[in-house]
């Protein structure tokens, strides 16, 4: 039986319409930018002007028309002058809207940066437990649907949605003076019923096109998944197992889209059924009064003019209304992610922490990240400033847990812990983790250059602290030898450099920041036993003069710590010297038999 796959996304939907819109009107219309709130008010009025010049269009083209009913140089230029004014108020229009797009692509495009900026720094204000229960690839598929569509979606609000109702009021004003109430009537119902069937059809092509997104979203996650995970698969020959995974959320992505388009289809011709009768009806009504005379050749041209005015973004509308609709959806999904709990919040006016004593108090600590997960009980131990103390215990005894809530990546249920008698929950988190610095087990490094991420340690480091920090990692040898040096890319995760090497970098980068408490949590478990004794003999000098906390697996990287914390379901089970809780016989004494019996028997 394979592993149960869960990647598919159960999350409802929360509603999106208007109120989205809503919140999202003072990105575009901000208060402190009085430059982007004249570009609008500008673009507005060139809406107005060329609306109105293409309203004026059929009364030159009419004028034009009757003009040539009677053959003569003088009617010939008179109608020769109408039909320059007709181009040139094509002209003009084309120009008006351009202008208008130059003017606004500014205030879009800030809109959409802004909002992007938001979303981005409320990730990270969010939750280590929001992350961990997040995919990556969906996250930043949500995120750049919504950017994308946030450009497209004001365009057609304010440009075509609003234009085309003041073109629809101003030609019912003109068919009424013109024709009487009758072809007012019909072009009322008639466009009615065009966006009752729009809407309609298109409402059912969004949940099509929700269902698509949805896919779409889980395929890349499963991509993104799977290539993170790359030597996982190759150590399991789980290629075709990867492979049918991963085709087959394509395979229902592909359904999807089937649907999608065939929808589309099926809109097109609704939609130009209802349009083309009623123009095959106006001209009728056209061509019967001008057969009784009351109307002219020209009028037949008018009537079909404004039509074709009025038809044109109207044919448009189903794209339209479904880029609105679709542009709604994917900003309510980016605003979902700004509205997710920010876990751990800075109290209303918290202080720096202060540190002049970098001792570490937990009091009855207790946490669980779920409510039937409980991890640490009542947890009570005091780290002195300067000390070095080592945290051992089997697995799962909340080792981890604790490196975890001492940088506030999650609070305790119950209890407090203290940093010079500061209760960390009451200052800010900004100053509590610049006061810590930790080399992880696994040092996750970013794509980028040796030198990016050791300096990734101080935002204002020079190049000299650079090298000196990767001195002090005993590091420098190794970088100078690289024909690129510190330029030299460490690929995706760092995957480009061995362990020992990537642990230096985090060494490195740790020596940077220059913190007076440290954790190293586990920082050697998983490198070979000599390139493991160098980094030891790097941590211990990165320790002196520092209160640090070493989280350690193999109990023989910590026995000359000058105090030992060992750790049972949660909770303290015994402390003192290397030599004292050997003495006691208990669980420490037999953790260390055990590892020296396995060492043993490895050696063998």
């Amino acid at each position: 039986m394979g592993p149960t796959d869960t990647s598919s996304d159960k999350e409802p939907h929360a509603p999106e319409g208007w109120q989205t819109l809503r919140r999202f009107l003072p990105y575009l219309w901000p208060k402190d930018r009085t430059d982007l709130r004249i570009r609008i008010v500008i673009a507005l009025t060139l809406v107005l002007i060329a609306k109105a010049t293409v309203l004026a269009l059929p009364y030159a083209y009419r004028a034009a028309v009757d003009a040539m009913t009677t053959p003569s140089n003088a009617v010939a230029m008179v109608a020769i002058s109408f039909v320059i004014a007709y181009s040139a108020g094509r002209f003009a229009s084309v120009a008006f809207d351009s202008i208008r797009n130059m003017i606004f692509e500014r205030v879009g495009q800030d809109a959409t940066r802004q909002f992007a900026e938001d979303v981005f720094r409320r990730l990270h204000q969010l939750s280590l437990r929001f992350h961990l229960s997040r995919r990556t690839g969906e996250i930043t598929k949500t995120v750049e649907r919504g950017t994308k569509s946030i450009d497209t979606m004001l365009y057609f609000l304010l440009f075509n949605i609003a234009p085309t109702l003041i073109e629809l009021i101003a030609v019912a004003v003109i068919f009424y003076f013109n024709f009487g109430i009758g072809l007012v009537l019909a072009t009322g119902v008639t466009v009615v019923a065009y966006i009752a069937v729009t809407q309609m059809i298109t409402e059912w092509r969004t949940k099509l096109r929700r269902e698509m997104n949805d896919l779409d979203g889980q395929a890349l996650a499963r991509a993104v998944d799977s290539l993170l995970n790359y030597e996982t698969v190759k150590y399991f020959g789980a290629e075709a197992r990867e492979h049918e995974r991963y085709a087959k959320a394509t395979r229902q992505y592909s359904e999807a889209a089937i649907k999608s388009d065939g929808s589309l289809g099926l809109l097109n011709i609704a939609q130009s059924f209802i349009t083309n009768l009623l123009m095959a009806g106006a001209m009728a009504y056209t061509v019967w009064g001008w057969s009784q005379g009351k109307l002219t050749t020209g009028d037949l041209v008018f009537v079909q003019t404004y039509l074709t005015q009025l038809f044109r973004p109207l044919d448009l509308l189903g794209f339209v209304y479904r880029t609105i609709r679709q542009g709604l959806i994917d900003m309510a999904a980016m605003f979902r992610l700004m509205d997710a709990d920010v876990e751990v919040e800075d109290a209303p006016g918290a202080p720096a922490l202060q540190i002049k004593e970098p001792g570490i108090t937990f009091e009855n600590v207790h946490f669980g990240y779920d409510e039937d997960r409980q991890i640490l009980h009542g947890l009570d131990f005091e780290i002195r400033a300067g000390e070095t103390v080592a945290l051992v215990g089997p697995s799962g005894a909340g080792k981890s847990t604790i490196a975890r809530l001492l940088f506030r990546f999650y609070d305790p249920s119950a209890g407090r812990i203290l940093i010079d008698g500061q209760d960390i929950a009451q200052v800010q988190q900004e100053s509590l983790r610049a006061s810590i610095g930790i080399v992880p087990q696994d040092s996750v490094l970013f794509n980028d250059t040796i030198g990016y991420n050791i300096a990734y340690g101080r935002a204002n480091a020079d190049e000299d602290d650079v090298r000196e920090a990767a001195r002090g990692a005993a590091i420098l040898p190794f970088i100078e030898a690289l024909p690129e040096g510190f330029d030299t890319q460490v690929g995706e995760r760092g995957l480009k450099l061995s362990g020992g090497e990537k642990q230096r970098v985090a060494i490195a980068r740790t020596l940077l920041k220059d913190p007076p408490i440290v954790i190293l949590d586990e920082a050697t478990s998983a490198l070979d036993s000599r390139t493991e004794q160098e980094i030891l003999a790097t941590l211990n000098r990165v320790a002196r003069g520092r209160t640090t906390l070493a989280i350690a697996h193999r109990l023989s990287t910590i026995a000359d710590a000058d105090r030992i914390l060992v750790l049972e379901h949660g909770r303290l089970a015994e402390q003192g010297h290397h030599a004292d809780l050997l003495r006691r016989d208990g669980l420490y004494a037999e953790m260390w038999m055990r590892q020296q019996a396995e060492q043993v028997e490895a050696t063998d």
